[in-house]
């Protein structure tokens, strides 16, 4: 329950922070900006644990780190298609 929560939390503070990164405007709300930063989470994890090896790297710094870009890349992808 606490680990939903903490990804729900991270999420949210990775899509904003995204977002503050990103030039321009997002048309998006508080649940589309917490789901950017939980899918994100996800993908900069995951390439973190690709790269560098061994397990995900949830609640440390390099995990905050990889969610953040895993946002901003998202966020661009989702731009470059629209």
């Amino acid at each position: 329950m606490f680990s939903l929560l903490g990804l729900i939390i991270m999420g949210l503070v990775a899509g904003l922070i995204a977002r503050a990164v990103m030039p321009g405007r997002q048309p998006m709300g508080f649940i589309g900006t917490t789901l950017l930063g939980i899918a994100g989470s996800f993908m900069g994890n995951f390439l973190a644990s690709l790269l560098m090896g061994g397990s995900w790297r949830v609640l440390q710094p390099s995990g905050y780190i990889g969610s953040i870009i895993g946002a901003v890349v998202l966020l661009w992808v989702g731009r470059k298609l629209a």
